[in-house]
């Protein structure tokens, strides 16, 4: 019966090889602790939610200027859209870890959409994100942004 040989994957430990067990080289990048309920409590609101004046301004750009939002639907429309934010950008910032990148950008976000299920959304984002582009990189910033937004009609 023949022994089984570890894993390896290429790596310097100094031996000159380039090669590690695989045992040692998940030794030196441990997972980081997930956060406990406990710290997520240390948080102070304001540090964890979006800002409740923007929220309720955007609210009541929804509704008629007639219609009243009452405190605890803005509250909940706050808590409800800084959780969504979150799972998004955490789905990004794992995708990002796995290539070794430090910076979400806008197809990450688009990506983590897609991945965890919000594909109609995605598709609005990613004309959106176009757009935006399209706008950093052509006119001056003095001309109103709304002159510039347009799509070739083969971009839909």
């Amino acid at each position: 019966m023949s022994e089984i040989q570890p894993m390896i994957a290429p790596q310097e430990d100094g031996s000159g090889s380039g090669l590690v067990p695989e045992t040692a080289a998940a030794q030196e990048a441990p997972e980081p602790a997930p956060i406990t309920e406990q710290e997520v409590g240390e948080y102070r609101e304001q540090d964890r939610f979006l800002p409740i004046a923007n929220v309720s301004r955007i609210m009541k750009g929804s509704v008629p200027s007639t219609a009243k939002i009452a405190k605890d639907a803005k509250e909940c429309v706050q808590e409800c859209v800084s959780e969504f934010i979150s799972f998004i950008t955490s789905e990004a910032a794992e995708k990002c870890q796995l290539e070794k990148r430090k910076t979400i950008g806008g197809e990450d976000i688009l990506y983590a959409m897609m991945t965890l299920g919000f594909e109609n959304y995605a598709e609005t984002l990613k004309i959106h994100l176009a757009k935006l582009r399209q706008n950093q990189a052509g006119p001056s910033s003095n001309s109103r942004p709304s002159d510039h937004l347009h799509l070739r009609e083969e971009d839909g």
